[in-house]
């Protein structure tokens, strides 16, 4: 039993990073963009985070670096594809890359150092007094660090802004039909605006996980390949802040089952095939979702095409 915990609380740890990135995903693609440059947004967050930790020993410094750099590139994407109309696909891609150029350029002084100790010791592991006692779902969701906690609080609030506010119902509409929503008087451009900058920053705070706490060195292409994962999860959680928790958990214990296996001395299967594993069902998730025609599983209906009021 002991062991099983182990491995769930693991798996969380594992699945954060991913749950921001997909948070962020979801909050653009409900403005109706199409972003696919989340890895490279995460890549931009991770190499400023753990630069300006490393240079300024602050937590709060070092988060809004990569909140920054992350929402940068998603004023990047924001300003070509809504107010320079280039195609979002392409933008997205071109935007992965940058990514990846701008954290090797950036991090090539960093390669091998590790995060500062204040850091490393205000991201330790902390048990929530009273329900970190309860059989089972404590130790697994409850004794973990507080960055953690953060990714259950801002996927709960997304949830809640999404379903419950006004603006949230706003910004449904936008992805939904924007024409009816710029009739009602909705500003399209400014929604979309400040929720791809929202979701750039979240995919930015997803990076910053990998770079301080999860893997507290920088090393080249520390995001590997999980942005593109993410932009998987948002379509297997349906566009839903709340089936994002699962799913980014999910794929988080496929992420470190090999590292597991590896401990217990299990040699059943190739190491090559496990670690494959995550790949392979962002694969087969995205057949069986293709496959499912539900209009509650289906994606914003203006998802990916822009909206130009001269053209309604």
């Amino acid at each position: 039993m002991n062991g099983i915990i182990s491995f769930l609380a693991a798996a969380i740890v594992a699945g954060t990073p991913l749950l921001f990135a997909t948070l962020g995903e979801i909050i653009i693609e409900r403005s109706g963009n199409l972003n696919l440059g989340v890895e490279g947004m995460m890549l931009m967050g991770a190499v400023m985070g753990f630069m300006v930790g490393l240079n300024t020993g602050n937590v709060f410094a070092a988060l809004l670096g990569a909140m920054a750099a992350g929402a940068a590139g998603g004023l990047i994407f924001a300003f070509l594809t809504i107010t320079l109309r280039a195609n979002q696909v392409v933008t997205g891609l071109a935007l992965a890359t940058f990514g990846g150029g701008f954290s090797s350029l950036v991090g090539k002084t960093l390669v091998g150092q590790t995060a500062p100790v204040a850091i490393k010791t205000f991201f330790k592991p902390y048990a929530i007094p009273l329900i970190s006692k309860i059989p089972f779902i404590g130790p697994i969701f409850f004794k973990q660090d507080p960055f953690v906690y953060l990714g259950y609080a801002i996927a709960i609030l997304t949830g809640i802004y999404l379903y419950n506010t006004s603006k949230g119902l706003n910004l449904r509409a936008i992805g939904e039909n924007p024409g009816c929503a710029d009739a009602a008087s909705i500003n399209i451009s400014l929604y979309k605006y400040i929720h791809i900058l929202c979701g750039g920053a979240l995919c930015g705070l997803g990076g910053a996980y990998l770079s301080l706490v999860y893997i507290p060195t920088w090393q080249e292409n520390v995001v590997a390949g999980r942005g593109w994962i993410a932009i998987a999860l948002v379509i297997f959680a349906a566009w839903n802040p709340y089936k994002a928790i699962f799913g980014a958990f999910l794929f988080g214990g496929l992420d470190i089952i090999g590292f597991r296996l590896q401990g217990a001395h299990i040699y059943v299967v190739s190491q090559y095939l496990v670690d494959m594993l995550p790949y392979l069902v962002t694969i087969i998730v995205l057949v069986i979702v293709s496959m499912n025609k539900s209009k509650k599983n289906a994606p914003p209906k203006n998802l990916g095409t822009p909206y130009f009021r001269e053209d309604r």
